[in-house]
């Protein structure tokens, strides 16, 4: 009897890291979605931007660059989360997923690489912001010098970094959890504004909610970050318990779903 052939992989070496960030990341902006989304992330910030550097040029108010950088990170935690989620739904949406993991069958990498491209664009939406609030800031200490300053604290940028990068990761998050672009987006506007507004009422009518909220609400426990200030083993220790329940959980549960959901 002939000996049936076989196909040997075993000395194959497996695609490069660097190379599935690459590609994930030209995916990101390669398709009509994730192009239009980039470029209005960009335009909604810039058109903000605009928008107040006029206001405080018309009416001379005091100003710092630091003022137009909290502006800018302030109207990209609308939007980034929904690009994190577009980087992960569209496998399934588009069924490009056939593809991917057909080329790199160990599906962790790709997600992990998925989340790198989703913290370097993250990196890449900021670093534009602060370009365009250097420029506002330009225009408003050309109009009115004294009243303009350059100054803008180190620890507030730090601050502005991590929690647009947890906001980014939040929607990523959501995302390997349910697979599904709509259903991902409507729940984390849910998350990011519905449920702030429920811990609150539950704050105001639940006398022994006020003590619980603290280890369950992780948008709260992020407030002290902008500034800084997290020194106390409580508030490190409200920040972690929230942000496993928030982001740690959701997370394992979609990666553990992603590792064995059957692509159609």
């Amino acid at each position: 009897m002939a000996a049936t052939a076989t196909l040997d992989l075993s000395g194959t070496a497996q695609v490069p890291f660097t190379r599935l960030v690459r590609v994930e990341l030209r995916k990101s902006y390669d398709t009509r979605a994730g192009f239009w989304l980039l470029v209005s992330i960009l335009g909604v910030v810039g058109l903000v931007l605009a928008i107040f550097t006029i206001i405080i040029a018309v009416q001379s108010e005091p100003v710092l660059l630091g003022d137009f950088v909290v502006l800018a990170a302030y109207m990209t935690s609308f939007l980034l989360p929904i690009l994190a989620i577009m980087l992960v739904t569209t496998e399934w949406s588009q069924r490009s997923g056939l593809v991917t993991f057909s080329l790199e069958p160990r599906r962790s990498r790709v997600v992990v690489a998925k989340m790198v491209v989703g913290v370097i664009l993250t990196l890449v939406t900021l670093v534009a912001a602060f370009v365009m609030g250097v420029l506002c800031t330009a225009v408003c200490e050309i109009v009115n010098p004294a009243l303009t300053g350059w100054e803008i604290a180190a620890t507030d940028l730090a601050g502005f970094t991590v929690t647009q990068t947890l906001a980014m990761l939040g929607g990523f998050a959501l995302a390997t959890l349910l697979l599904n672009t709509p259903a991902a987006i409507v729940l984390f506007v849910v998350y990011r504004y519905v449920l702030p507004g429920l811990f609150a009422a539950g704050n105001a009518l639940i006398g022994w909610f006020d003590e619980l909220s603290p280890w369950l609400d992780f948008q709260a426990a992020q407030g002290d970050i902008y500034e800084w200030e997290l020194s106390g083993t409580e508030e490190w220790a409200h920040l972690v318990v929230s942000g496993l329940l928030w982001l740690g959980l959701p997370l394992g549960i979609g990666l553990w779903r992603i590792l064995r959901a059957e692509l159609k």
